[in-house]
């Protein structure tokens, strides 16, 4: 494959379909929280439905980077992003005979996510089958704004429509918002040749071959165990955020909320589309982890939307700085031949934070709240301080690396 900056514009259809679908992807996830904490009243019921949302995507990343480097990298996208509209149809379905129990919202994510696993890797390769070096950290800017939509934009339009309507109808833009994704991949597809790959090698001889890129060097394995740590606090972040506010507030309120505070990812994401990053990667991306550590534990400082705004807004800007960072280290440490199944391995190892993010946060905000005989937006706001503050830490283990460093100096 041929990359050059003609490109560009069919990496902008693709990043247009995938902004659309993490809309529609962010009016499902805020509706079933709402939804969920309203019902249950527990931070776990909704940490269990996070984590079955996430689960199957985390486990099947590593054999869909494989596929992703051995079949057309578009038409896996979109049958990942068709198939994955079952999963929200299954609870629309259950949602207009009566109302879904828990047991069935978690059937509904996990077979949507099951699907969407096939997309993540696909996409990312796919990224460096269209671009250049030198727009990476362009491209890399744009896809936080795709990625931040589902906070910045979801948020205040589901809030508003919830005021108006029910679930059912976020439900359903949600799956009109599969379509764009599936065209703009199928668009690309038709005007780019496919990078097929002529070789007998196995299922397992390519996941081996995977395995030694992402291995190779001692930084990219640091690189990511640390990046496991973090992701567990930001997913505690992520899970504890929406009950700590439905304690005190109500939906629309949540949804404003969480707005503004995406508002930092728009801001960052649309500096680092225009600009970019040139150097001093290493050192961004534990800055900006440290920075928001500092944001997670003023979060939960008090019951007060104006200062959790602020400490929020904090938190997320700082999102694509890091992200940007440690795309930029990873892909240009691997060849372009393995990018599939290398972000495959990377998307499973450097995840798993989520899962024990998703598993554990929910109950241990329960179980504050009820050893200390407060409110569960209380306990969860315990919890995001403390993950506030060893993220701060691990940011400053990072820097101290002379491992991760050196995979700036080769890129």
């Amino acid at each position: 494959m041929s990359n050059n900056k003609s490109n560009f514009p069919k990496f902008m259809l693709l990043w247009a379909g995938e902004l659309i679908s993490s809309i529609g992807g962010g009016l499902t996830s805020f509706g079933l929280g709402v939804y969920v904490f309203e019902q249950t009243g527990s931070a776990a019921s909704m940490a269990l439905v996070t984590l079955l949302a996430f689960l199957p995507t985390l486990l099947l990343s590593v054999p869909a980077g494989v596929l992703a480097d051995r079949h057309d990298r578009r038409l896996l996208m979109m049958i990942g992003d068709s198939f994955s509209a079952l999963g929200i149809l299954y609870i629309l379905i259950c949602m207009m005979h009566g109302g879904a129990e828990l047991y069935q919202i978690c059937i509904g994510v996990f077979i949507s996510s099951a699907f969407s696993a096939l997309l993540e890797p696909s996409y990312r390769a796919t990224v460096t089958d269209l671009l250049t070096k030198e727009e990476y950290s362009k491209a890399s800017g744009m896809v936080s704004i795709a990625g931040s939509a589902r906070y910045l934009i979801s948020p205040f339009l589901a809030g508003a429509l919830l005021a108006v309507s029910d679930i059912k109808l976020l439900l359903i833009i949600d799956i009109c918002t599969f379509f764009p994704t599936v065209i703009g991949a199928a668009v690309v597809k038709k005007k780019i040749a496919s990078a097929k790959t002529e070789t007998r090698e196995s299922f397992s001889e390519s996941l081996k071959q995977g395995w030694k890129a992402v291995t190779g060097k001692r930084g990219i394995i640091v690189l990511i165990a640390v990046s496991a740590l973090m992701t567990c606090f930001m997913g505690t972040f992520q899970t504890l955020a929406q009950p700590l506010i439905l304690d005190f507030a109500d939906s629309a309120t949540l949804g404003t909320a969480e707005t503004i505070c995406a508002c930092g990812m728009l801001v960052s994401g649309l500096l680092l589309g225009a600009k970019g990053i040139k150097k001093g990667y290493v050192k961004i991306l534990s800055v900006s982890l440290f920075i928001a550590g500092a944001g997670m534990a003023g979060f939960g400082i008090l019951e007060n939307i104006y200062i959790i705004c602020i400490f929020g807004f904090i938190f997320f800007a700082m999102l694509p700085f890091a992200n940007n960072c440690l795309d930029y280290l990873v892909r240009t440490n691997i060849p372009d031949e393995l990018q599939g199944r290398a972000w495959g391995l990377i998307g499973f190892l450097s995840q798993i934070g989520y899962v024990v993010a998703y598993a554990v946060s929910g109950a241990s905000a329960d179980g504050i709240a009820a050893q200390f005989e407060m409110s569960v937006g209380r306990g969860a706001a315990v919890i995001i301080m403390i993950s506030g503050a060893l993220l701060c830490l691990s940011a400053v283990f990072l820097y101290s690396l002379k491992s991760v460093r050196a995979l700036e100096r080769v890129s």
